[in-house]
């Protein structure tokens, strides 16, 4: 199961997406995100591509990267059957009480590329990037919330403090799960029902597991004198360097055609 999780997972490798600052690839990643939903018709093609370069800039593996869509594959089914079933307009097919028409194929198959997209790039960002850079560029971008008196240091720590445990709960939950069905425990067979019943004995023992090692993480943090991000430090400190102001410049340029291809699809 954990093999299967790429969230939180750092991939090394040498590439210019890996040697991008933090920020950049934060800053990056929002305004992809965005662009995913102003796309339409030919903008997806734009999408796909520009998406396509920069997986083939990380040196990051394809097939590694699909690992992450298996733990959204139902959700991500689910969605687009509603949308393909309940959207109303021109009837393409009819039987009974369900019906596909023109406009909910069409929504179903954009929302599909867009939540693909979603997490092929939300995963580059995590694989290309340490957590410890992750949690010192989300701090340094959420700077000036400081002035507001926002935790920032807090709420950058807490983010990457769960970034790191994705995987490891993830591998105490396959064991567990491993444990339970070694005992007699059967989490397949049954109606929905039963199989949420069937789950207790698994989410007990993760639970009591999580709890401790939040207990021995907050012990180990304050045994170390940690009290937040008050006269904190960074042992390497975040700089821009001339490939990230040439990153800033594509993306902005990616964006700029993303608004031009919808405004052109709209007259």
């Amino acid at each position: 199961m954990d093999k299967d999780l790429t969230i939180g997972q750092y991939y090394p490798a040498d590439s210019a997406i890996h040697a991008l600052d933090p920020r950049t690839k934060l800053i990056a990643t929002l305004i992809y995100i965005i662009s995913l939903f102003i796309f339409d018709n030919w903008g997806y093609v734009l999408g796909i591509a520009f998406l396509a370069a920069v997986i083939i800039i990380s040196k990051v593996p394809f097939s590694y990267m699909l690992k992450g869509l298996k733990s959204i594959a139902f959700i991500l089914i689910l969605t687009m059957l509603f949308n393909l079933f309940l959207t109303p307009g021109t009837v393409l097919w009819q039987a009974g009480v369900f019906h596909i028409t023109r406009e909910g194929l069409k929504m179903a198959i954009e929302l599909g590329i867009r939540l693909v997209a979603l997490i092929l790039g939300a995963s580059i960002m995590t694989l290309t990037t340490t957590p410890n850079k992750l949690t010192d560029g989300m701090e340094s971008l959420f700077g000036p919330l400081k002035v507001f008196h926002v935790p920032v240091h807090e709420i950058a720590m807490m983010m990457s403090i769960a970034l790191r445990f994705i995987p490891i709960l993830m591998e105490e939950t396959d064991k567990i799960k491993k444990a339970q069905m070694a005992r007699g425990a059967d989490f397949e067979s049954g109606n929905l029902f039963v199989r949420a019943k069937a789950m207790v004995p698994l989410l007990v023992p993760l639970f009591v597991s999580a709890f401790r090692r939040a207990n021995d993480l907050a012990m180990a943090m304050e045994a170390r004198c940690y009290h937040g991000g008050e006269g904190r430090t960074q042992m390497k400190p975040l700089h821009y360097h001339g490939n990230d102001v040439a990153a800033f410049v594509i993306i902005c340029a990616y964006l700029a055609a993303a608004i031009t291809m919808h405004a052109i699809a709209g007259w």
